[in-house]
């Protein structure tokens, strides 16, 4: 039995061709114009989705209302720093190099410094489908929805193997 801080063990995704990337790159371009807005929407998602993401939160893990989370300036500044990161990986589709540089960073961060179990990654990639098709319904059509589900996919995949390669195990042994 597979517990919640344990490794899936992804398919690789296929590439993005090249319409895909022009279909994330074009869409993106608008929801990066409310990049605030925007970041602090996915992680209010996130929390209220997976409560239990919130553990890794120390500046607001305690915080219960989604309205004081908005008004947190850490927060905020997280939202941030998440669209800024999903940014540098929009903008570096056709560099596959600096994509893996920027995932082999992020995957490490948060398994090293954050401990994150793995899982949530995949929790926040369906939140950001989510809010994205919810927040930019003119934007967001079924290729565009079809495009980031594969970005999102290639993202999960590329830190799971971060995480194996750094011999990631569970940090808790609970899986709830």
């Amino acid at each position: 039995m597979q517990g919640e801080g344990e490794l899936n063990h992804l398919e690789r995704p296929s590439p993005l061709n090249e319409r895909e990337k022009v279909l994330i790159q074009d869409s993106w371009a608008k929801v990066y114009e409310n990049c605030e807005d925007a970041g602090v929407a996915v992680l209010l998602r996130l929390f209220v989705n997976f409560p239990s993401s919130k553990q890794y939160f120390s500046d607001f893990k305690h915080v219960e209302e989604p309205e004081e989370l908005e008004r947190s300036a850490q927060f905020r500044k997280h939202a941030r720093r998440v669209m800024n990161g999903i940014n540098t990986l929009v903008e570096s589709l056709d560099n596959s190099d600096k994509v893996a540089s920027v995932l082999k960073h992020v995957g490490k961060a948060h398994a090293l410094r954050h401990k994150v179990e793995p899982v949530y990654f995949k929790f926040l990639s369906g939140v950001i489908l989510e809010v994205l098709g919810e927040a930019f319904p003119e934007v967001v059509t079924a290729d565009v929805a079809a495009a980031w589900t594969k970005l999102l996919a290639t993202l999960c995949y590329s830190i799971n193997a971060v995480y194996e390669e750094l011999g990631w195990t569970s940090l808790s042994t609970s899986t709830g």
